[in-house]
């Protein structure tokens, strides 16, 4: 039975940061002669780990709420950049949006159940921009978007 993963997405506002920034990791990685991949580097090794890669996602809260995934490819030993050993969560470059679904904070990452997972919406595609959050709130209070 598959299960998810959620993470807080610490550093980016929008999911287009998020976006340019693993725009930019890739192409840094690239130049430097590394493997082209997204991976999240943490202390915990999930313990469920057929059931994240029986079609698990990482879902990321961006400010408060979950707004997209990004299917997770392998869990997997790595190291910090001072030694320390640690888990690699390595995820698919693809961002897809979902029904927002609000999270408060916490640390490191969550197991989510498949179903209580939000919905997909769509895949986000290059340089859509953002709607400002208060125009995105008040569209969905009169019911004209669902997101």
């Amino acid at each position: 039975m598959t299960v998810h993963l959620v993470k807080l997405c610490v550093g980016c506002d929008t999911v287009q940061e998020l976006k340019d920034w693993q725009t930019e990791r890739l192409k840094e990685l690239k130049r430097a002669r590394k493997p082209a991949e997204l991976f999240h580097r943490t202390l915990q090794t999930p313990k469920r780990r057929d059931e994240v890669l029986d079609g698990g996602s990482l879902y990321w809260v961006i400010r408060g709420f979950i707004l997209v995934r990004q299917c997770i490819l392998d869990l997997r030993p790595a190291h910090k950049e001072d030694g320390t050993p640690c888990c690699a969560i390595v995820y698919d470059e693809e961002l897809i949006a979902t029904l927002p679904q609000a999270r408060r904070a916490f640390q490191g990452w969550r197991y989510l159940p498949a179903a209580d997972a939000p919905g997909d919406l769509r895949v986000v595609e290059e340089d859509e921009g953002e709607m400002p959050q208060a125009m995105r709130a008040d569209l969905r209070e009169l019911c004209l978007i669902d997101f």
